[in-house]
């Protein structure tokens, strides 16, 4: 198995939001490691991921010093220089 790093990916999310769950089970699939801050449970994140933002919506996914919004599959992979499977 390929044991790439990958700079820190952390994904704001909500336990209601399906673009969520897809994007945290893509990187998972993929093999990336992603540390997962639901908004809907902690206020102060919220506040954070809007501060460093400007986005209100989920998800928003940081990957180093990038952020995403919404689940951009060529935007992830790019970034992550992921292979296409």
């Amino acid at each position: 198995m390929d044991q790439r790093t990958y700079p820190r990916v952390i994904l704001f999310s909500s336990g209601s939001c399906p673009w969520c769950s897809a994007a945290k089970n893509y990187l998972r699939q993929k093999g990336v490691r992603v540390r997962e801050v639901r908004v809907d449970k902690d206020p102060q994140a919220a506040q954070d991921m809007v501060r460093m933002t400007g986005q209100k919506s989920v998800p928003v996914l940081l990957i180093g010093r990038a952020k995403i919004v919404g689940f951009d599959k060529q935007k992830i992979d790019r970034l992550l220089k992921l292979r296409k499977n």
